[in-house]
């Protein structure tokens, strides 16, 4: 699958605008600052749909962005992006769906939510389905994308390259799995930060000097990490020696019913969840 910028039908950033985000809590708002700090797009560009918005989403609209704007204004949106939570995708798709442009791209960021069943609810032609992490608030994250169309594709690509790194999934199939894995996977990252603190208080050391070496030592692993060519596995060997102190620590991590077998286990439940929740 080639980059999308190459494709015949390729879009401009600000041919896609308004950009109506429905759902502006910490995920949608995450993308609309994102989009903005990033300056693929000025405030103004968005409509907010949220009861409860979120603290990004109430910057925007101090901004310029228009927060909760009348129903009949919703048709200007050139693209969706749908950010409700799971469970409430199908009320927001009553309530939402009759005044939207059926020219329209929907992007659905709900986990577990097929493209079938988004086409059933609303009228929209061309419908995405991604699933970002909550970094692309600062052009960190990372992106997983699918849609049945090459137009779909290409709009999804366009709308996250700015905040981070895109993946297209070969099929809609993979999307529960990219959603455990990645979706999901920052919240591994904070409760191994938070198992790290634990583990060095229990050995004497003050919480606050825990907390602190273990969130930086993660921080400039992860920024090595990004900068290096190498993959994890060989990271990881360049700072075990052997019969070292990091050798007996990952002797345990590794070990039989140990890390591997724990995050199959913890991903294998996300993509359960996720096809439930669809």
């Amino acid at each position: 699958m080639g980059s999308p910028f190459n494709r015949s039908r390729a879009l401009t950033l600000h041919s896609m605008t308004p950009i109506l985000i429905l759902g502006a809590g910490r995920m949608g708002g995450a993308i609309a600052a994102g989009l903005a700090a990033a300056k693929a797009y000025a405030p103004d560009a968005f409509l907010l749909v949220d009861p409860h918005p979120g603290a990004e989403a109430l910057d925007l609209a101090a901004r310029g962005a228009r927060l909760n704007p009348p129903l009949g204004e919703l048709a200007q949106a050139r693209t969706v992006v749908l950010a409700v939570k799971p469970q409430t995708w199908r009320e927001a798709a009553k309530l939402y769906a009759p005044h939207l442009r059926p020219d329209a791209t929907l992007i659905s960021i709900a986990a577990g939510v097929s493209c079938s069943d988004l086409a059933a609810a609303f009228t929209t032609q061309v419908i995405a389905r991604v699933m970002p992490t909550t970094a692309v608030a600062i052009s960190k994250g990372v992106a997983s994308i699918w849609s049945a169309s090459e137009i779909g594709r290409t709009t999804a690509a366009t709308l996250f390259r700015p905040l981070g790194r895109v993946v297209e999934l070969p099929d809609e199939r993979f999307m529960d799995a990219a959603t455990a894995v990645s979706g999901s996977g920052p919240a591994y990252l904070y409760a191994l930060a938070e198992a790290m603190s634990a583990a060095g208080v229990a050995q004497g050391l003050a919480p606050d000097a825990a907390a602190e070496l273990a969130r930086a030592t993660l921080i400039g692993a992860a920024a090595l990490m990004e900068a290096s060519p190498l993959s994890p596995a060989e990271l990881r060997a360049q700072v075990t020696s052997p019969g070292g102190t990091t050798a007996a620590a990952l002797s345990v991590l590794q070990g039989e019913q140990g890390l591997p077998q724990l995050m199959t286990k913890a991903v294998a439940a996300a993509v359960a969840r996720a096809r439930e929740l669809g």
